[in-house]
């Protein structure tokens, strides 16, 4: 099953999909078009992955790493589904990246690999924007980097871990302009999803609406405003976000 959250005449609501529309939790039917996308769960603690995948740290001329590289992100980074994502007029060098966002759905602690997949809610789909000019090194991100206001698009959907038959063989795309820059698979993770859950249930205690982002293949290129980037994850969602200015946000 698809879930999400969209807000809808003055109000929060889950919703499902719904023969090309929604279905509301109060048994209305809507158009995508007619509501606010929200993020598919309201996102707890985040952890995010850099260079989980061995051709992406090839093209930033990083070794691949030896143990999860991992960050935290706020909530106040996270957009839904056909929103807005500011790049402030100053930077130079601010790129995408697509992401198969894992959600935990129950507490866990000093998981084994074998048992981690019993802990998970579902996926969806997150685009994971950086912006390169505050980058001191990739294994020390600056909040600048990765904890913008709206640099966090999510969803649309959750779908249920149990309707995704292998989460490590989906494919990766983004289109940017409706131009391809972007394809990879989750196969090619360095730290697949039970060695992620493993090693951060390891030492704390995972919760429901945790979200793992399990990081992004090569091909991420600078944007621009205007630019109507869609990233997608095979089986999970298509997630539709435009870069806006300054200006959107002052007028």
């Amino acid at each position: 099953m698809k879930t999400a959250r969209v807000a809808y005449g003055g109000s929060i609501h889950e919703a499902i999909e719904w023969e090309g529309g929604l279905k509301l939790d109060d048994g209305r039917i809507v158009g995508e078009k007619e509501v606010t996308w929200l993020t598919p769960v309201e996102p707890r603690t985040v952890f995010a992955l850099g260079l989980n995948y061995a051709d992406h740290a090839a093209e930033l001329a990083f070794d691949a790493p030896t143990e999860p590289l991992v960050f935290l992100k706020g909530p106040n980074t996270f957009i839904g589904h056909q929103a807005y994502t500011l790049r402030p007029a100053e930077v130079t060098y601010m790129h995408y990246e697509c992401e198969l966002a894992v959600i935990i759905g129950e507490t866990a602690r000093n998981v084994k690999r074998e048992d981690a997949y019993k802990h998970i809610k579902g996926y969806s789909v997150a685009n994971d924007y950086a912006i390169r000019d505050y980058l001191e090194n990739y294994y020390r991100p600056n909040l600048r980097v990765k904890n913008r206001d709206t640099c966090t698009p999510m969803g649309p959907w959750m779908v249920d871990a149990k309707d995704v038959a292998d989460p490590m063989n989906l494919k990766l795309t983004t289109h940017v302009n409706s131009k391809l820059v972007q394809e990879g698979t989750t196969a090619d993770m360095i730290f697949d999803i039970p060695a992620l859950i493993e090693y951060l249930s390891s030492f704390m205690t995972l919760s429901e609406n945790d979200i793992i982002l399990t990081g992004t293949p090569k091909g991420s290129v600078d944007t621009a405003v205007g630019d109507v980037v869609v990233t997608e994850v095979e089986g999970i969602g298509r997630l539709v976000n435009t870069i806006v200015g300054d200006e959107f946000f002052l007028n």
